[in-house]
């Protein structure tokens, strides 16, 4: 009977440890701060993006990114990139095409984000900028993390990042 009960346990226990190599989205609140030469009204009131971290790989890591611009924002592509930064471009919907102002990360998951805001958003001549940049973001061996993908998915920029560790 002993044998049958440890065997029993066995199953739930291994699928509950399994679970902390699953790997959970973070998400990221990006808060709208108006130019100062305009209104405040004809803005959105944040974005959100999200990254989730892959899972360990020894020698480096990495994490992948989304945001979600295609709610104020069409025809969104990218426009520039390199090993460490992204440009995506859109047009801005009608209902923000006036809208000047920009965009920095403010919260991540609820916790306020303390740094520098490596992802960023400039709204303006309707048009939205969404801006990925590695630049003085270090990871735990001091090199500069880099971007190892960038790109398109369901009308949202994507990415993935990382370094070594």
């Amino acid at each position: 009977m002993n044998l049958s009960k440890a065997l029993l346990w066995a199953l739930p226990l291994s699928l509950l440890s399994s679970l902390g190599s699953v790997a959970f989205a973070r998400k990221a609140d990006l808060t709208i701060l108006p130019a100062l030469d305009s209104s405040v009204t004809g803005c959105p009131e944040k974005l959100v993006a999200y990254e989730t971290p892959r899972p360990y790989s020894p020698g480096g890591y990495a994490t992948d990114g989304m945001i979600q611009l295609a709610e104020i924002a069409t025809d969104i592509s990218v426009a520039q990139a390199d090993d460490l930064s992204v440009v995506w471009v859109g047009t801005l919907k009608p209902e923000y095409a006036d809208c000047e102002a920009t965009a920095g990360i403010s919260t991540l998951d609820g916790e306020d984000f303390q740094g520098h805001s490596y992802l960023r958003v400039q709204l303006s001549d309707g048009k939205a900028r969404a801006i990925l940049d590695m630049t003085g973001m270090s990871d735990p061996n001091g090199f500069t993390s880099v971007i190892i993908f960038q790109g398109m998915r369901e009308g949202n920029p994507r990415w993935a990042w990382g370094g070594t560790d």
